[in-house]
């Protein structure tokens, strides 16, 4: 009755169901990890932006790599920008996805030692080689308020990056490379600017991060699950369906080869 199962046909589909089911069960994990993950990180976030503020020196130190439980920590430092200094990041979006750069700011503390600020979002420059218009940080000493942010890297010190690009112009926010060209110890990782905020608004502060969405991640894993739920019913289906014609062309098969009654 089922031996069609035995055609290379119903083999290549069995085997293909096979492959299909833990393939779209093991999908269906990936997001719900996902989807953990996100939440973990949303009360990270929400957390350590609730947390009363720290000088920045209690939490990191020139070569140190800041901690995933420390990002978006609030810290606070006091010193005086050195403009001399300062650079733009490349190709970076502003809270409204327009491109331009980021102004980063080294803050001489007092007391000793470097601390890079990132000041925010500013259009680029009409042409890739020059540098945008940057509205100055407060002069004299200032304490100012961010965010605590690990350094950006490709997996190497990040040095290389300069190669090619303009003066003063640079792809990652990187305190060893800044700590290269400057030719003194900088602070590990960055403080993203929260306050004071420019009196005009320029340059544009960076958004908080989003603790509150949690994305689509478990839907999609619900979804994977489902799909793999139904491949099995659709393989019974057609199951189904290939008996029952099976048996339909032979019944037709045999009353076609019955001899036709004989007429008196």
């Amino acid at each position: 009755m089922y031996r069609f199962l035995l055609t290379r046909q119903w083999v290549i589909l069995t085997l293909i169901v096979l492959v299909l089911i833990p393939t779209m069960v093991e999908l269906g994990f990936w997001q719900l990890h996902r989807h953990e993950h996100r939440v973990q990180q949303n009360a990270l976030i929400t957390e350590n932006l609730e947390a009363a503020p720290v000088p920045v020196s209690r939490l990191t130190s020139p070569g140190h790599t800041v901690p995933r439980s420390d990002y978006w920590r609030t810290v606070t430092a006091t010193g005086t920008f050195d403009t001399r200094h300062e650079v733009v990041v490349r190709r970076r979006t502003s809270r409204d996805e327009r491109i331009g750069v980021l102004v980063l700011t080294p803050l001489d503390l007092k007391g000793g030692g470097t601390v890079l600020v990132n000041r925010g979002w500013v259009p680029a420059a009409d042409t890739q080689e020059g540098y945008p218009d940057v509205p100055a940080p407060p002069a004299g000493e200032v304490t100012v308020t961010g965010r605590l942010k690990a350094d950006e890297t490709t997996g190497a010190s990040g040095i290389k990056d300069l190669a090619g690009l303009p003066d003063r112009q640079v792809m990652l926010i990187n305190s060893a490379q800044q700590a290269h060209l400057l030719g003194r110890p900088v602070l590990g990782g960055y403080v993203e600017l929260t306050s004071p905020e420019p009196a005009d608004g320029s340059p544009e502060t960076i958004a908080a991060p989003d603790d509150g969405s949690i994305g689509p991640h478990m839907a999609y894993a619900v979804q994977w699950w489902l799909f793999a739920a139904g491949v099995p019913v659709g393989w019974v289906i057609l199951l189904r369906r290939e008996k029952r014609d099976r048996e339909q062309e032979a019944k037709e098969s045999e009353t076609a080869g019955e001899p036709e009654p004989a007429t008196a």
